[in-house]
């Protein structure tokens, strides 16, 4: 990972008084002033096409007009800014524009829970809730899997660096095989039938199965639809839960709203997080089929569980993304990424291309480790933000924003064909 250094005087700040846990701004050494559409503009003049948009949570770019404006008007009217779990005007609408643009149109029943606002925090109301309906306590996650950083989510997130941090024992996971080629996919479904059916396999049966259907922090592995499909009825026999983890992917990022829609999946519960605020603004949410919503008032809390601002800008996004196709265009835009990438694979036999919607990854492995975080690193040089994703960060991840016009798309897949063709040049 580059030094941490900062590219202008005034960036001392950081290195005097802020921790060294900072992560991202060491990849990316710049003084950040302002960004939008697909770009990011730094404080020497210099700017970025934007392939990494806050990790997934910029689906709709940086700064969009059609939210900035209804934020604006929210914010000049004294609209309340916190309310707790309070019914608010702004909560109303968000919930009446998710049912009627998402969950209606798809033949989907789910309560909605407003969590802590991170991702994390919704996974651990998804387990602890899936405990209290069966239960159980174990859940099984699999190998590769990336839920976030508290302890329960923790626990079912498999890198062992993340998981060493924790500095206590992680229980109540078993972790199996994702279908990401290592075994074949049938075979990984076999070996939880296995672990379910055999009273003597040693593992409990669990409360809950979670799985992401594309693991994007773990490399860019894209689940069958049969497989997932053969997932969840395997769960139903069993009795078992099954949780998706939309954090990344959903939102339109992998094509449908929800990433497990190619696949007709229903989830038990499913965890949304990153773009579901519209604006960069933190929300997250756990849907719940409504027999499942057995919580007590106040069983899971939280002091920011009802951020208004990500109401107004999550309904403004909701109402845009519908209104002008933008589930097509992602699934065009999809294509003509995925088309470029293979020309950009061919430049050497050892690459290799993954993802779908636009969520891609360029898998660096058989170039050796530390080749992805040099490419990463070549790119920012060159004028692209773009992290790495993967066992070891092998793979270069490129997550645009939804809304990036062909043009910047062209121009950000050309830098990665410049970076790259520099590095193999030596």
């Amino acid at each position: 990972m580059p030094a941490d250094t900062p590219s202008t005087a005034a960036a001392s700040p950081f290195d005097a008084h802020e921790s060294a846990v900072r992560s991202y701004c060491r990849s990316f050494p710049a003084l950040f002033t302002r960004a939008k559409g697909s770009r990011l503009h730094a404080a020497d003049s210099r700017s970025w096409i934007d392939f990494f948009a806050g990790a997934g949570t910029l689906n709709y770019g940086h700064n969009p007009e059609f939210i900035k404006r209804r934020l604006v008007e929210y914010l000049e009217a004294d609209g309340i800014s916190h309310a707790l779990d309070l019914h608010t005007a702004a909560k109303a609408a968000f919930i009446e524009t998710f049912v009627a643009r998402v969950l209606a149109p798809r033949g989907l029943d789910y309560r909605l829970q407003f969590t802590g606002p991170t991702g994390a925090n919704a996974v651990e109301a998804a387990l602890k809730l899936a405990r209290r309906v069966t239960g159980r306590s174990g859940v099984f996650a699999f190998t590769g899997a990336y839920h976030g950083l508290s302890l329960g989510a923790l626990a079912v997130t498999a890198n062992r660096a993340k998981r060493a941090a924790a500095g206590t024992a992680l229980g109540d996971a078993t972790f199996v095989p994702y279908p990401d080629g290592r075994l074949p996919a049938e075979q990984t479904l076999a070996w939880i039938e296995r672990l379910f059916s055999d009273g003597h396999s040693g593992v409990e049966l669990p409360a809950a199965v979670i799985v992401e259907t594309v693991q994007a922090e773990g490399g860019i592995h894209v689940a069958p639809a049969d497989w997932l499909a053969a997932l969840q009825a395997l769960c139903r026999r069993h009795g078992v839960l099954l949780i998706v983890d939309d954090i990344q992917v959903g939102c339109w990022r992998s094509g449908g709203f929800f990433s497990f829609e190619r696949a007709g999946l229903a989830p038990d519960l499913v965890v949304l997080s990153k773009a579901i605020g519209g604006y960069g603004l933190p929300m997250s949410l756990l849907l719940i089929r409504p027999e499942l919503d057995r919580w007590a008032p106040g069983e899971h809390t939280g002091t920011f569980r009802g951020n208004q601002l990500a109401f107004v800008a999550g309904a403004a996004a909701l109402e845009h993304a519908t209104d002008t196709g933008l589930e097509a265009e992602v699934r065009r835009k999809g294509e003509r990424v995925a088309a470029r990438l293979a020309r950009i694979a061919a430049l050497d036999t050892r690459l290799a291309v993954r993802g779908l919607g636009l969520v891609w990854g360029l898998d660096c492995s058989a170039l050796g480790d530390g080749f992805a975080e040099r490419l990463s690193a070549r790119c920012f040089e060159l004028g692209l933000l773009a992290e790495t994703a993967g066992r070891r960060d092998t793979v270069l991840k490129f997550l645009p924003p939804l809304t990036t016009p062909d043009d910047e798309l062209d121009a950000g897949f050309d830098l990665v064909a410049r970076a790259l063709g520099d590095l193999l040049r030596g």
